[in-house]
């Protein structure tokens, strides 16, 4: 099929920035010009056409290749403006409710999920729920791993493997239990290690590992008041 621009997601899928980038590569066409959208991602087969009908786009079909599918889209005659999509996505805003629970414990509603946290200073191996500590740490590794495998998908570069391993200590854990009155509770230092296999080059890792930090939001949110230091390390 003559396509007059393509894109392509990667594993991205619809709810995750997908659209937004075929939002992107639409606006400079003509209406009737037609897009190609290559994914990797098994949902936007359901997905795209359902989104092309909302939004007076005509789906076209696809092309199943051995790893990523082909989609063509044929631009609507009327359509919004980029730059109100865009303008919507920055101005999304995140919701919590957190609730309450017996004993120490705190019930927490996000979107469609729920999960209980526990509380802060609590040294067992094992615990009835992660502290809201354990889910800040979680909420960096995973910004970071989740962050860097979408930059490698939209690059098309191939990760075999990837793990992160960080840990943390507070600077006086006794402060926060009420057992002393000198020190802080703060995060003193967050150290770890981000370790990636890939048959990419070592110089394109490297590079789309800082990009990764750059990007991050957790990490750059974070970083301005902890000491933050995560080693990346290549695995062969």
């Amino acid at each position: 099929m003559n396509s007059k621009a393509v894109c392509d997601g990667g594993d991205l899928d619809c709810g995750s920035g997908l659209l937004l980038i075929i939002k992107k590569a639409m606006d400079p066409l003509m209406g009737g010009e037609i897009l190609e959208v290559r994914s990797r991602e098994r949902t936007v087969a359901e997905d795209l056409p359902a989104w092309c009908r909302m939004v007076d786009h005509e789906f076209l079909g696809s092309e199943p290749g051995e790893n990523t599918t082909r989609y063509f889209i044929r631009k609507g005659s009327q359509q919004e403006e980029l730059a109100a999509d865009l303008e919507a996505a920055k101005g999304y805003k995140w919701n919590v409710r957190v609730q309450g629970e017996k004993g120490l414990s705190a019930k927490v509603h996000s979107r469609n999920h729920t999960f209980t946290v526990g509380q802060p200073a609590d040294f067992s191996s094992k615990v009835d729920s992660p502290s809201a500590i354990d889910y800040l740490l979680a909420a960096l590794a995973s910004d970071l791993a989740v962050g860097y495998k979408a930059q490698a998908s939209r690059r098309n570069m191939e990760i075999d493997q990837l793990e992160v391993s960080i840990k943390a200590g507070l600077e006086n854990v006794l402060f926060h239990l009420e057992m002393e009155d000198d020190g802080s509770p703060k995060i003193q230092e967050i150290k770890g290690t981000f370790y990636v296999s890939s048959p990419q080059s070592e110089g394109d890792l490297e590079k789309l590992w800082e990009n990764t930090l750059e990007r991050s939001p957790v990490y750059q949110t974070l970083n301005q008041t902890i000491n933050i230091n995560i080693q990346f390390s290549i695995v062969y």
